[in-house]
């Protein structure tokens, strides 16, 4: 079983200016390796000092950044000019910054939407993708996550709790009704609908969950960030149309990907790992016993690092 490589301080800690935006980025590993991106989820989550820790620094160049609003890019939990379309030219934005011709695309959850998304867009820049927990922006995962017919079934007294926000609202659907609440000028009840959105994702997200509150500044800080740009990018589909990860997928399918996905993971289910390897033919699909859908599960952390090593001895050899 692989670990975690082990801690490593940036070698450089910056941030560039998008219009209103200000995104925080980070560089660390050997500046001579291979160039690899490491997409966080959410949308809104912010990233991890362990998600530098999924590659080897010895040959890896690894980048890291906090997407609009996100983590410690300003404004904090901003939905304004945050879109799809905007994380993609930030993106292209950070791999000119660093002088990157080509690099690897890795990423989480929403990482890998994002991560699709991009290598669509821009195909020539991606030497391949490794992505755990696969989500396809799709109103069916949507609904699974949030709806009374998905993960509630499993999860029935937590997702009572992440309705008790909303049980005030008659009518109306789940997303659209914490929309208000997170929108609204009423600080009291947009901190605890930001907490009980972000709650619900957590406590779904593992085999083995710490059933606790989120009570301190800096969780409830990220709390807000997290449930406030996740709502306003599923409010509005992803920023995307239906099924367009799987339909652009040709654009994309001559490029080598790792696939990685917990058997028992409630927050996007392993069928849309499924679905889009079958129509990827250089896609390896590897689905985890025992792991949910948290990527720092000790079988989820053994198949990245297992992946990004296996990459990039394929990529040394490709040159």
């Amino acid at each position: 079983m692989r670990l975690l490589y082990p801690h490593i301080k940036p070698n450089q800690q910056l941030f560039i200016q998008r219009a209103e935006h200000r995104l925080y980025l980070e560089e660390s590993g050997n500046a001579d390796g291979i160039p690899v991106l490491y997409l966080h989820g959410g949308p809104g989550g912010g990233s991890s000092e362990h998600h530098r820790r999924y590659f080897d620094p010895q040959r890896y160049r690894i980048i890291v950044f906090d997407q609009r609003g996100a983590g410690r890019s300003t404004p904090h939990a901003s939905t304004v000019n945050n879109t799809t379309a905007l994380l993609l030219e930030d993106i292209e934005e950070i791999r000119e910054h660093f002088g990157i011709d080509k690099w690897l695309i890795a990423g989480g959850s929403w990482g890998t939407t994002l991560g699709l998304a991009y290598g669509q867009a821009f195909p020539h820049r991606v030497l391949g993708f490794i992505l755990r927990g696969i989500f396809l922006g799709s109103e069916t995962e949507l609904e699974w996550l949030y709806g009374a017919n998905g993960a509630s079934r499993f999860f029935p007294d937590d997702y009572q709790n992440f309705l008790a926000p909303i049980e005030f609202m008659a009518g109306g659907r789940v997303i659209a009704n914490y929309h208000k609440l997170l929108s609204s000028d009423n600080d009291i009840a947009k901190v605890a609908a930001a907490k009980a959105w972000t709650l619900w994702e957590t406590r779904i997200s593992a085999l083995h969950v710490e059933q606790r509150s989120i009570d301190t500044p800096e969780d409830t800080h990220n709390a807000i960030a997290m449930a406030s740009i996740e709502n306003h990018y599923f409010i509005n589909q992803c920023f995307l149309q239906p099924n367009e990860l799987l339909k652009k997928l040709s654009s994309i399918a001559h490029l080598p990907a790792y696939v990685i996905h917990g058997r028992y993971d409630m927050v996007c289910q392993v069928q849309a790992a499924y679905q889009l390897v079958d129509r990827w033919p250089n896609a390896r699909l590897h689905i985890i016993p025992n792991a949910g859908h948290s990527g720092f599960e000790d079988g989820i952390i053994d198949a990245i690092i297992q992946a990004s090593d296996m990459m990039a001895d394929f990529l040394l050899e490709s040159k």
